[in-house]
């Protein structure tokens, strides 16, 4: 009956265990030592008797703890107490710690196993050997429960066991498979070595820099959007990173001789400037008419305005706004780029066609 008893007590308490979490605890090693009082089991005929234990221990996981404990007790029989009964023992004992945040005192549960040795003495009388004496040794169980509370660097255990020790030859209870004695202890946990420390959180890895941070060839356009990375400074620089040709080349934009309108050919040419400053939505231009040298000088004034003037309206009437463009501007005859006449003082028609021209100058 009483093995079924133990047994039952014994599920029960392993039955707690679980999975610690995986959190921060102290697992120094530590000293214990308790004292209390070992209530005998009555069969014994032995009277309750002062208890010593001493162990070391270390916490596994937040909430369990391991120890490993040397006990000592010295009753006296109840009969005749001239006769000496002494045990001593070792137990490896589990301690589930239920713990809350902010608690000065945690309740925990125990288990543990171990091995008790007894010498008892018994009367033999009449043989000349009185008193006989035992000295056996034999496997014993406990259960029990307790509570942990901090008081600074050192720890208190005020704790209740139950502990079944399998001794079936005792004399004073032939009978008995094991015996039960009851262990009600107070005791300190004192930590070896330093209080750990918390863990330095280690240093942020180095985050790279996203290229929208990056100007590479400072020119003022991130990397993520420059598609022209290796830009040389001093350079009229697009939204695109790419350089800006400070005058939009109208080459072909030519006008026939003492005329302001717009030939086919020179079309398809503005489109392609049209393109180029939608491409560059913040681009200003200035928009420049020019002539040869044949002529009154007022009259090529009016006439490169003219010629700037188709220019501008072409510019307007296909989407660029007038915000963009400064002018039209006519500069006549005064900024020929090739010249009217050739060294001898012959007339160059070919570089009066030339001249002949209109002209987007950037103006930012």
């Amino acid at each position: 009956m009483k093995t079924r008893v133990l047994s039952t007590a014994l599920l029960a308490g392993l039955a707690f265990s679980y999975a610690a979490s995986a959190q921060e605890f102290d697992d120094r090693w530590y000293l214990t030592g308790s004292a209390g009082m070992n209530l005998q089991d009555g069969e014994r005929d032995t009277r309750n008797a002062p208890f010593l234990g001493l162990g070391i221990g270390k916490f596994i996981a937040p909430e369990w703890s391991v120890d490993a404990e040397l006990n000592y007790q010295n009753p006296q029989k109840d009969a005749n107490r001239d006769l000496n009964w002494s045990q001593y023992g070792i137990s490896l004992d589990l301690r589930r710690h239920f713990l809350s945040e902010g608690r000065g005192w945690n309740p925990y549960l125990l288990a543990g196993i171990g091995y008790q040795r007894s010498e008892e003495e018994y009367d033999a009388f009449p043989s000349p050997n009185s008193p006989g004496q035992r000295e056996e040794g034999n496997f014993a169980a406990k259960v029990g429960v307790g509570a942990q509370g901090d008081v600074g660097r050192v720890k208190v255990r005020t704790e209740l066991a139950y502990r079944a020790d399998f001794d079936d030859r005792s004399v004073s209870a032939p009978g008995e498979d094991w015996l039960g004695d009851v262990l009600a202890t107070v005791g300190v946990v004192i930590p070896l070595g330093p209080e750990p420390t918390a863990p330095v959180a280690p240093a942020p890895a180095p985050v790279a820099p996203s290229c929208a941070d990056m100007d590479s060839d400072g020119d003022g356009v991130n990397d993520c959007d420059d598609r022209c990375p290796d830009s040389q400074p001093g350079q009229t620089i697009g939204p695109d990173g790419c350089p800006v040709p400070v005058s939009i080349d109208l080459k072909g934009v030519n006008f026939d001789f003492d005329k302001s309108t717009l030939r086919p050919d020179a079309v398809s040419i503005l489109n392609e400037a049209i393109e180029i400053l939608k491409r560059y939505p913040e681009l200003k231009v200035e928009v420049a008419g020019h002539t040869d040298s044949k002529g009154t000088d007022a009259y090529n004034q009016a006439l490169s305005e003219r010629r700037a003037t188709a220019v501008y309206d072409y510019l307007a009437s296909n989407g660029i706004d007038s915000s963009r463009m400064v002018g039209p501007t006519g500069y006549g005859e005064s900024r020929p780029i090739a010249p009217n006449t050739n060294d001898d003082g012959s007339d160059n028609p070919e570089g009066r066609a030339i001249n002949r021209r209109t002209e987007l100058n950037v103006q930012n």
